[in-house]
């Protein structure tokens, strides 16, 4: 009788999708046009500001106002799609490409049950998830449970894709840092949208793999308490990129050519160059959440892309948070564990108590 173990196939199968889709020659490799120079340099010193060494405080969003055409709707529930116009600051639209100005959600509410006596969950992008669908069948059975679910296209990703870029493999170092940021000034504009205009109950924040980084980000730096769900995620794109699979669909030497303009380079000096970048990304350096009990990281046990160390990293910075393990890799978990990922949302937002609303700022 031959046995087999679970854990490995799991570990393995993780490993033969990285391997098709990022060691063949079938697409061009992550940042395939260097570091993205000055742009780089300046999300560099932006992003630095979160820290709470150099800021400590947070700041409130800019109002958002999307503009809505309904999909269909049911004699119960509604699905809309919205637009709106990216809330950040001049210097960052600058350094978008003109596809990513405009920013699109689809919202899946309800149509029986007022939005005070409601949640929302803003679900953000993981790395190649170009469209609504996926999201929109984790979010949509908890429409019965009174939770309704926003869905964000991220910058750089389906209708925002600059029209050089290849699928999910952006160009630059510079466009993931990008990619982030924004990503961050959008959710928490549509978390306010969702409390002050909408007027919805409890708020949260869930993303899967990549997703789950941004979201871990954007409930860190929230004024109130959100729920927040990081899915299969790392602390930090160090893990993903300079540790992980995505390490073998990286340009290494486009981005050792592009740094010899400056300064000439050997490659583990690139890695290293890498990794002083990335960690910016380190959510263990964000400040902690306003309500951490209202965390809940969900990780698969034989994940090949995301060690256990790395999710207990976060854990162990935000005390009061949970960790939640489920069975497979993170292929399989991203498949097969959506009533898991379904239960952790309904258990944070349960976990957060009334807030007073928090004033807006408009540009």
């Amino acid at each position: 009788m031959v046995t087999v173990n679970l854990g490995v196939l799991h570990y393995v199968l993780d490993h033969l999708y990285g391997a098709f889709m990022h060691r063949t020659k079938l697409s061009t490799p992550f940042f395939s046009k260097g570091w993205g120079g000055s742009k780089l340099d300046m999300l560099e010193t932006m992003i630095k500001q979160f820290f709470p060494e150099n800021a400590g405080k947070t700041w409130p969003p800019n109002m958002v106002e999307p503009l809505w055409r309904t999909v269909w709707e049911t004699k119960t529930a509604c699905l809309r799609e919205g637009i709106f116009r990216t809330p950040c600051d001049e210097q960052l639209i600058n350094a978008l490409p003109p596809e990513c100005y405009d920013a699109r959600v689809a919202f899946l509410s309800s149509k029986s049950v007022p939005p005070h006596k409601m949640s929302c969950v803003v679900h953000l992008a993981g790395t190649g998830d170009h469209s609504f669908e996926r999201r929109l069948r984790l979010g949509g059975p908890l429409l019965k449970e009174n939770i309704a679910t926003m869905v964000l296209e991220s910058p750089f990703y389906g209708h925002r894709r600059p029209r050089l870029q290849q699928g999910a493999k952006l160009l630059c170092v510079s466009d993931l840092l990008l990619l982030g940021r924004v990503t961050i000034e959008e959710a928490r504009s549509l978390l306010y949208w969702l409390e002050a205009v909408a007027g919805y109950g409890k708020m949260g924040v869930c993303g899967l793999s990549m997703g789950g980084v941004h979201a871990a980000m954007v409930g860190s730096l929230h004024p109130t308490p959100v729920a927040t769900l990081p899915f299969l995620s790392p602390h930090s794109a160090v893990v993903a990129f300079c540790e992980g699979i995505l390490q073998h669909g990286t340009a290494w030497e486009v981005l050792r050519t592009d740094a010899a303009q400056k300064v000439e380079m050997t490659l583990e000096q690139v890695r290293e160059r890498m990794r002083s970048v990335l960690s910016l990304t380190d959510v263990t350096r964000f400040p902690i959440p306003k309500n951490p009990k209202a965390v809940v990281f969900v990780a698969a046990t034989d994940d090949g892309y995301i060690p256990k160390h790395s999710v207990l990293e976060l854990q162990k910075a935000w005390p009061g948070s949970e960790v939640r393990w489920v069975t497979g890799g993170h292929v399989s978990s991203f498949l097969l564990h959506n009533n898991e990922f379904r239960r952790a949302i309904q258990d944070a937002l349960n976990r957060l108590q009334g807030q007073e609303p928090i004033a807006l700022v408009t540009q």
